[in-house]
């Protein structure tokens, strides 16, 4: 199984934004070296617990520093921003990068109301468009003209590169049939809920059509994960990140980053305890070997290609250590 890497930057207690997005490229360099096959940061706006808000400006950097991994956007959120620039962005890093970059298109916000209408200079965002921005701008990358009459005396530059990959994003299954129709990559995040359904992957590979983009159907799944020396280890350290997302999905906009020691201190009520328990795939925890285990499992049932790995322990010695021990049960190859 190929392993991939998604990143969101997060900014641990006792680090700032710049601290998060150097550990962003030392985690990009160590894992190209340990052999994972991509990289990916996602966008997040208004929020002081990600830094990862440029996706392809981080992207642009780490592909300076590294040398094979694949790296790229998952995802940029197209609805945000107008489809010329976009392709302009990605034919940009391809042409810096040949052969090493990916377009991973989101159709979410990655971010609240407030960012959403920042982001649309206080007009109402563009949410019922986002499929038409999304083939302007695969047509662009493609040196072809969108229909739509503003875009037809315009080129996107540079030209004649080595295109993308280009994946689509998603959460529920809505967009597996849309995805395999343009002929893209399916990136599908088992983090967001925890559930997979197996007909959602038969629907993308039975509707897809290859593309210049992808000969044949792909499928990456992203899953949470912490892994531990022992499955002791393993839950000490994703306790902070379990109650940090009990407590976003409660409601609370910026939940606190606890480290390890608070976390255990942390007044759990019998209810938060429940919670935590019922959402425990949101979080895969154990050793190297249990979580293998549990990936190849999931592979076997649902048939994808490959496994992407996001994970937040506080430190990031343990962040890094995390894949290293992922690395060295899947026998990657350096």
């Amino acid at each position: 199984m190929k392993l991939s890497v998604l990143d969101q930057a997060p900014i641990t207690k006792g680090n700032n934004a710049q601290d998060a997005l150097a550990k962003a490229v030392e985690l990009a360099v160590e894992t190209e070296r340990l052999g994972y096959e991509r990289i990916w940061m996602a966008e997040h706006h208004n929020t002081n617990g990600y830094a990862s808000s440029a996706p392809e400006i981080t992207a642009a950097y780490i592909a300076a520093k590294t040398n094979r991994i694949r790296v790229g956007t998952g995802g940029t959120m197209i609805m945000h921003y107008s489809p010329y620039k976009v392709a302009e962005n990605f034919k940009t890093l391809s042409a810096l990068a040949p052969g090493r970059i990916d377009y991973g298109i989101g159709r979410a916000p990655g971010g609240d109301h407030y960012a959403m209408y920042a982001l649309a200079d206080g007009r109402r965002p563009e949410v019922d468009n986002i499929y038409e921005k999304i083939d302007a701008s695969l047509k662009f990358i493609k040196e072809e003209h969108p229909e739509e009459p503003y875009f037809r005396s315009v080129i996107a530059n540079p030209t004649d590169i080595v295109l993308p990959e280009a994946w689509l994003l998603g959460s529920s299954g809505n967009s597996a049939i849309q995805t395999g129709r343009r002929g893209l990559g399916y990136s599908y995040a088992q983090f967001f809920n925890g559930q997979m359904n197996k007909s959602v992957f038969d629907a993308y590979r039975q509707s897809f059509v290859p593309s210049s983009f992808m000969e044949k159907p792909e499928i990456i799944v992203s899953y949470f994960v912490t892994v531990g020396e022992t499955r002791e280890e393993a839950e000490y350290e994703a306790l902070p990140a379990n109650i940090s997302r009990m407590l976003f999905m409660r409601g609370q906009a910026n939940p606190p980053r606890l480290t390890p020691e608070e976390a255990q201190d942390y007044p759990l009520t019998e209810m938060d305890k429940m919670w935590l328990e019922e959402n425990r795939q949101l979080n895969i925890i154990g050793t190297a070997k249990e979580v293998g285990d549990y990936l190849r499992q999931e592979q076997e049932i649902y048939g994808f290609d490959e496994a992407m790995i996001c994970t937040i322990p506080h430190s990031q010695e343990m962040r890094l250590n995390v894949y290293r021990l992922l690395a060295e049960e899947f026998k990657l190859s350096k």
